[in-house]
């Protein structure tokens, strides 16, 4: 039957057209459902566009600063609509290498909005309105509305902002992560509510781009998922770059003026003191799309939006999965990614492994770049770990200092027994890049002794892991 196929996955983001096209490579006849845009919010909305606007960001502080490279740069200035432009280019971009992976790899694609409507059996319907417009026209040759079988069924959903009640984005003067990506005119002051990946990387390009910024974060780190040495130096470069942190710290309410708005922030002693600007992002984490899916229906459990699953994907139902943000954290592409590979080779029988997300990296691509892998000091010491832990500095690395990024810090933590690689901590200039060294380390169970013994080339950035590595053994040669 023509509608009818092997797995149908329900969103087309990382996970999902991943998960298809691996299903495709096994053999099964496949099909994606999509009701937006293909690559998902990462691709269109999240991760690519924002690295694009934070790479427009990092030659305009290169610019500022031409002299120390002993250049000249007269009356440099930007245009934000080109800079804008430019980032919904790259996604449009990678939007099309998507469309035609699927077709490369003959993956159908259902263009609407997807409902278990019984066993073995989705609905689609003509997708409803989305709240941000698509930047990208629907792909020409898809299938639409109709009724679609088949024996496996994937949710691929994704999430979308959380919203706090009487704060929720209004497109104007208080926004999500949509609005600012695209903004018609750059603000002069900004207040960011949250200090996670999204909200710091959009506080470190607007105040790049010269907008007064203040972060309000509730925790008493900024980025409080991070090791604590390494969140307290991020912050000393946050401020030094101008951006007011305000830690322990809560909007409870917002008061939106002509145009701007005012943050009433309470702080840990109860005070409340009054931010002014002329935007507000809310970025105070996402929630599961769960909704108008009929899983309440169907029996799936979930437990606050998120659904239920087994290290292979699979929910209490039989032949529904989930993965990626819907299956709940880390809300990462590359860990849906992983989860779309690991469920399709499990419903083929191919006995994949099983992800061991304490191994699974994070990146922060803000000015200047955080990136992590593994457990924290404090997370080691709590579990009960006697740990030694390794640090080199930025200022040490011949590469660093040519390159004109001499802060920064890397820091490794180790088993004292063992010599097991506990987690690996970085922030400075691009750490991003260097995490999965590190995160190879750990998934082959190297040594602290491997990774001394190990030859790291010159003069390269990634000397500073060895180097951290062997301060954990009191033999660091370069600080």
């Amino acid at each position: 039957m023509a509608n009818s196929y092997d797995i149908i996955i329900i969103g087309g983001g990382p996970g999902g057209y991943v998960a298809a096209i691996r299903a495709a490579q096994l053999g099964m006849k496949a099909a994606v459902v999509e009701r937006e845009h293909l690559g998902g919010i990462c691709l269109n909305w999240g991760c690519i566009p924002t690295k694009a606007l934070l790479r427009s960001a990092e030659i305009y502080s290169h610019m500022d600063h031409a002299e120390n490279f002993g250049l000249s740069v007269d009356n440099f200035s930007f245009d934000i609509e080109k800079v804008v432009k430019r980032s919904r280019g790259v996604s449009g971009q990678l939007n099309g290498g998507v469309g035609f992976l699927l077709k490369k790899n003959k993956v159908d694609v259902i263009w609407g909005e997807a409902e278990i409507t019984k066993k073995d059996e989705v609905t689609v319907r003509k997708p409803k309105k989305p709240a941000v417009e698509p930047v990208h026209p629907t792909p020409k040759g898809v299938l639409g509305e109709g009724v679609y079988t088949a024996k496996h069924i994937v949710l691929a959903t994704g999430a979308r902002p959380r919203a706090i009640p009487g704060m929720e984005p209004d497109g104007k003067l208080i926004w999500s992560y949509f609005e600012a990506m695209v903004p018609k005119d750059m603000p002069k002051s900004l207040i960011v509510m949250g200090s996670g990946a999204i909200g710091i990387e959009f506080a470190s390009f607007y105040r790049t781009m010269g907008a007064e910024v203040t972060v309000v974060e509730l925790m008493k780190n900024v980025m409080p998922v991070e090791d604590e040495e390494i969140s307290k130096h991020a912050q000393k470069r946050f401020e030094k770059q101008g951006m007011k942190i305000m830690l322990e710290a809560k909007v409870s309410k917002v008061e939106k003026g002509k145009d701007n708005v005012t943050a009433h922030v309470e702080t840990k002693d109860g005070k409340i003191e009054k931010v002014t600007a002329d935007r507000m992002i809310s970025a105070v984490g996402v929630v599961g799309n769960s909704e108008g899916l009929g899983l309440e229906k169907m029996g799936v459990a979930m437990d606050r939006g998120i659904v239920t699953v087994d290290d292979y994907g699979k929910t209490n139902v039989p032949g529904i999965y989930a993965i990626g943000d819907i299956a709940g954290a880390p809300m990462l592409a590359h860990k849906a990614e992983h989860e779309g590979v690991i469920c399709v080779e499990a419903i083929a029988g191919k006995k994949p492994h099983v992800m061991d997300k304490a191994k699974i990296p994070g990146c922060t691509y803000c000015n200047p770049q955080v990136a992590s892998v593994g457990m924290t000091e404090q997370a080691a010491k709590e579990a009960g770990r006697k740990v030694k832990v390794g640090r080199f500095p930025f200022q040490g690395n011949g590469k660093a200092i040519a390159l004109g990024e001499p802060e920064g810090l890397v820091k490794t933590i180790f088993d004292a027994k063992t010599g097991q690689l506990l987690g690996a901590h970085m922030v400075g200039a691009e750490v991003t890049e260097l995490i999965q060294g590190f995160v190879v380390a750990m998934n082959l169970e190297t040594t602290e002794q491997d990774l001394i013994d190990a030859v790291f080339p010159h003069p390269t950035l990634s000397e500073m892991m060895h180097e951290s590595v062997m301060d954990s053994e009191g033999r660091a040669i370069h600080s």
